[in-house]
C-alpha cells in the first residue's frame, strides 16, 4: 500500500512537471523566436560584409570588428555613450527623488502636481524630441528667446549644431523626458518607509536632512539601487532623443550605439558593420540586465529577512 501511494505520488510529480513545461513551451519558443533568434543572426550578420553598391553579403570573418576597433569612431561612440548615459541616470535619479520628496508631502495642490509631473513620462519620445527641437530652435526657440530677454545671451546659441553644447542639451531633454518614472517609483518607496523609525529620529532631535540620510535614503537603498541599474539599461538603448534632435551630429558628437548602428543599417546599407556594433551592444545590455536581476534578487532576500 505504502509503495503504491509512493509510485503514484511521484507519477504525479512527473505529470505536473510535464504539464508544466507544456505551458511553458509557447512562451519559450516566443522568447526564442523574438529574442534569441536576431540576436544570433546578427552576430551571424557581423561576420559579412555589404554595401549599398555590392549589397551580396561576402564573408570576411572577424575583418569587421578589427576595423572597428582601428576607427576612431568606435572609441568616440564609446565615450559618447557613457557620457550620456552616466549623466541621464545620473540627472535623471537626483531630479526624480527631489520631486518624489516634494510631492510625498502634504500639499493642497499635491494630486494635481502629481499629475502634471507625469505629463513628460507620458509624451511619446518622438513628440518630445521634437518639442525640445523648436525649444533650443537658435531664432524662434523659448530658450533663446529667454537668456537675450534677460541679458544672458546676445543673439540665439545653435545649441544643436555645435559640437561643444549638442549633447548637454541632449541630456537635459532626456532627463526631462524620463524623470518622472523615477519620481514615481521613489515615491512609492517613500510611502512604505517606516514611520515609527522616522518619529523616532524626530524625538531623538534629529533634523530633516539628518533624517534624510540616517533614516530615508537606507530604507529605500535597495529601490535606488535596482531604479539606478534599469534607468542605466533604458537610457543606453534609448534611441527617439538623440536621432530626432541631432541625428548623432555635429560631427559624431552624440552618436551612441542605437544611432550609429541605425545610421550603417538604414542609412548607408553597411549592415555588416551595423551587426558589429550591435554585438558590442548587446554584450554592454547584457552585463546590465544580470547586474539588475542580481541586484533585484538580493533585494528580494533583503526584504524577506
Amino acid at each position: 500500500m505504502g509503495r503504491g501511494g509512493k509510485g503514484s505520488a511521484e507519477g504525479m510529480e512527473n505529470r505536473n512537471r510535464w504539464l508544466a513545461w507544456v505551458f511553458l513551451a509557447p512562451a519559450m519558443i516566443l522568447v526564442a523566436v523574438l529574442m534569441y533568434y536576431p540576436m544570433i543572426g546578427t552576430a551571424i550578420e557581423s561576420l559579412y560584409s555589404t554595401s549599398f553598391i555590392n549589397p551580396n553579403p561576402q564573408f570576411v570573418g572577424l575583418k569587421l570588428y578589427r576595423q572597428i576597433f582601428a576607427s576612431g569612431d568606435f572609441g568616440q561612440i564609446v565615450r559618447n555613450s557613457v557620457v550620456w548615459t552616466v549623466f541621464v541616470v545620473l540627472l535623471q535619479n537626483v531630479f526624480g527623488f527631489a520631486i518624489a520628496l516634494l510631492l510625498n508631502q502634504r500639499l493642497p495642490t499635491s494630486g494635481l502636481m502629481r499629475s502634471l509631473v507625469l505629463l513628460p513620462w507620458i509624451l511619446p519620445g518622438v513628440v518630445a524630441a521634437i518639442l525640445w527641437r523648436f525649444m533650443y530652435d537658435p531664432q524662434l526657440g523659448l530658450i533663446n528667446s529667454f537668456l537675450i530677454r534677460i541679458g544672458l545671451a546676445d543673439q540665439g546659441v545653435a545649441w544643436l549644431a555645435e559640437s561643444s553644447t549638442a549633447m548637454g542639451a541632449a541630456v537635459i531633454a532626456a532627463v526631462w523626458k524620463g524623470f518622472p518614472f523615477s519620481a514615481v517609483v521613489y515615491l512609492a518607496a517613500l510611502q512604505n518607509v517606516d514611520r515609527e523609525q522616522i518619529e523616532a529620529a524626530i524625538i531623538d532631535g534629529a533634523g530633516a536632512v539628518r533624517r534624510l540620510f540616517s533614516v530615508v535614503i537606507p530604507s529605500m537603498r535597495e529601490v535606488i539601487v535596482i531604479n539606478v541599474v534599469l534607468t542605466t539599461i533604458l537610457t543606453f538603448n534609448y534611441f527617439d532623443m538623440i536621432w530626432v534632435l541631432t541625428r548623432g551630429g555635429p560631427q559624431n558628437a552624440t552618436h551612441i550605439f542605437p544611432t550609429k548602428i541605425y545610421e550603417l543599417g538604414f542609412g548607408q546599407f553597411r549592415f555588416g558593420e551595423a551587426a558589429a556594433y550591435g554585438v558590442f551592444s548587446i554584450l554592454i545590455l547584457a552585463v546590465l540586465i544580470a547586474l539588475y536581476f542580481i541586484l533585484q534578487r538580493r533585494g528580494q532576500k533583503a526584504a524577506r529577512a
